[in-house]
């Protein structure tokens, strides 16, 4: 069952200008226990209950969501999908 979370994110990468704080959907609970989130990671997103929604590598560009964007509950999710087009894969070329 899908359902929408609150999350607040730094703006940068693929929230680069979204909405802050942005409706985002889930469709189960998984999420990073921050002790385990290797330093080479910062984080970029939090639910509301200080979840880790989102997070980058610190020097490559590599970017992860813990949410689905491409679903129709998820406020501005095509700009993020086109953003990290730019931002990550176009980088490699």
């Amino acid at each position: 069952m899908a359902k929408t979370s609150l999350i607040e994110h730094n703006g940068e990468g693929v929230f680069q200008g979204l909405n802050n704080p942005l409706t985002v959907t889930r469709y189960h609970s998984l999420v990073i226990d921050p002790p385990t989130l290797p330093s080479e990671f910062n984080v970029t997103a939090r639910s509301a209950s200080g979840e880790i929604m989102g997070i980058r590598h610190r020097e490559w560009d590599l970017e992860g969501v813990q949410f689905h964007p491409e679903s129709i509950l998820s406020e501005q999710g095509h700009q993020l999908l086109a953003n990290f087009f730019e931002t990550v894969i176009f980088s490699c070329y």
